[in-house]
């Protein structure tokens, strides 16, 4: 069975953020593109940050059964493309990001409400830390 596209791109957003990474932008492209119906667009900070997002994404989405179809860029990691044919995922340093503006070329794409939760879990050392 196949897992709806929000479930999907919630948890590559999720993922994302986890591993610390930033902009994180889902767009609907049904529509606006012959080659995918969403992507989500985010940034690392280095090339190695970029490189582990990438593999995070890739094998969160296997837990769920999500198979890429291509990846391309992780072996450089300043722009990582994974391919989950009905989902692309880019992932950029930010200067690439900012130079490319995929954001642009799909402006007829609507911005997703992505759902990541963002509450930090404290730790035991964090709290006892807190209460002095």
């Amino acid at each position: 069975m196949k897992n709806d596209p929000r479930t999907v791109l919630n948890l590559i957003a999720q993922t994302i953020y986890d591993k610390k990474g930033m902009n994180i932008l889902g767009l609907d492209l049904r529509g606006a593109s012959t080659i995918t119906d969403y992507a989500i667009i985010a940034e690392g900070n280095v090339d190695r940050h970029v490189i582990a997002i990438a593999k995070a994404v890739i094998d969160a989405a296997g837990q769920i059964g999500e198979k890429t179809d291509h990846i391309e860029g992780v072996q450089f990691g300043d722009w990582v493309v994974i391919d989950f044919l009905d989902i692309m995922v880019h992932l950029f340093m930010p200067g690439l990001r900012d130079k490319y503006q995929l954001e642009k070329l799909w402006k007829e794409g609507a911005i997703l409400d992505l759902n990541i939760v963002v509450t930090p879990v404290e730790s035991e050392g964090y709290v006892r830390i807190r209460e002095k």
